[in-house]
């Protein structure tokens, strides 16, 4: 899997690392959230009304969160399922790790909304993670903090802060606590609606991938490089997202990748987003939808300085093969050349 030239495609772990007596081998900040992997009893308190001039009753919620490692630890993922009086809190968050900022973006996902929220970017000092970005709220342009701190073993705390007057001040209206727990059994969540998806639960699993890469696009190249690796594909949101992991090699080097693909289900589409380690940033989206056993998906992007189209195509072959290519048109899509093939085959 790709994206266009880039190929595309939430403390302290040092404080707690000392405390177990493990030396900080990566200083770098690529292993800061290692603190974090497992399960976790989760109570979240929330202000209902954030930012409000009239008083705000606080919101309270248990559940669980699990978080896992991809890119063996240079990013993961967080899937948050929550309940209350008020109802259920359901999310995804994607951490990935900026190896030339040394820094983290947190892209977080409501549960049945495909579009995650602007990433929060920032990283780990003396015991305390911090993390901001600019945002919309209510109509008005504000500054949001997120954070990590008391970090130990067995427990974390986290909390959220908005601020309307440029950082002097802030409000905390979201506040949640962590408590190791064991690993839950095998999900049985319902969907995040009654609207079930389906299109990417063939390619839930662990695959064996051959990729055949154009080297050089649109230019008439006939050169192709050769890769091979695995993929795992992982399901959350009881089938409305799931998380693609690519790790391959080849004699032009070796890749990491990964697609986030989420169900919209306003549109009755998905959007699938890329990001390499090279980076650690999310792309922007291709969106599209399967019909019959066939997916496409589209988007419109900058290439080498020109505007082209961009598809994706998913093709389950059996239960046990699938393929999946990508293509650029530079002439709006009247004439297509395949730049990217996987040939899956399911690992057992």
């Amino acid at each position: 899997m790709s994206r266009i030239g880039r190929w595309r495609a939430l403390a302290a772990a040092a404080a707690y690392l000392a405390t177990a007596g493990v030396a900080a081998a990566h200083a770098d900040g690529q292993r800061d959230f290692d603190f974090n992997r497992g399960a976790w009893k989760t109570h979240v308190s929330r202000l209902e009304r954030p930012l409000s001039s009239s008083p705000s009753r606080q919101l309270e919620y248990d559940g669980m969160s699990v978080v896992s490692d991809v890119w063996n630890g240079r990013a993961s993922i967080i899937e948050l399922d929550v309940q209350g009086p008020a109802g259920r809190i359901q999310g995804i968050g994607l951490r990935l790790f900026n190896p030339q900022s040394r820094q983290w973006n947190l892209n977080w996902v409501n549960g049945g909304d495909a579009l995650p929220g602007p990433p929060m970017i920032g990283e780990f000092r003396d015991g305390r993670g911090e993390f901001f970005d600019h945002e919309l709220f209510a109509g008005r342009s504000i500054l949001a903090r997120n954070a990590f701190f008391d970090i130990t073993a067995r427990s974390t705390r986290f909390e959220q802060a908005f601020s309307a007057d440029g950082g002097r001040t802030w409000e905390p209206n979201w506040l949640m606590t962590f408590e190791r727990t064991q690993a839950p059994a095998a999900s049985s969540a319902k969907r995040a609606s009654p609207d079930p998806p389906g299109g990417f639960d063939f390619h839930v699993g662990t695959w064996a991938v051959r990729i055949s890469r154009l080297q050089n696009p649109l230019t008439g190249s006939t050169a192709w490089q050769q890769l091979d690796g695995k993929v795992v594909v992982r399901s959350f949101l009881g089938g409305h997202g799931n998380l693609a992991e690519v790790t391959a090699h080849g004699q032009s080097g070796d890749i990491e990748l990964l697609s986030l693909r989420l169900y919209d289900p306003q549109t009755h589409q998905w959007r699938m987003y890329f990001a390499r380690s090279a980076d650690g940033t999310l792309s922007t989206p291709m969106v599209g939808e399967f019909k019959g056993e066939r997916g496409e998906f589209y988007s419109v992007e900058p290439y080498r300085d020109r505007t082209i189209m961009v598809r994706f195509v998913f093709i389950p072959l059996t239960a046990d093969s699938a393929r999946s290519e990508q293509s650029f048109s530079q002439d709006g899509g009247k004439t297509w050349e395949v730049n990217w093939i996987n040939n899956y085959t399911r690992s057992r």
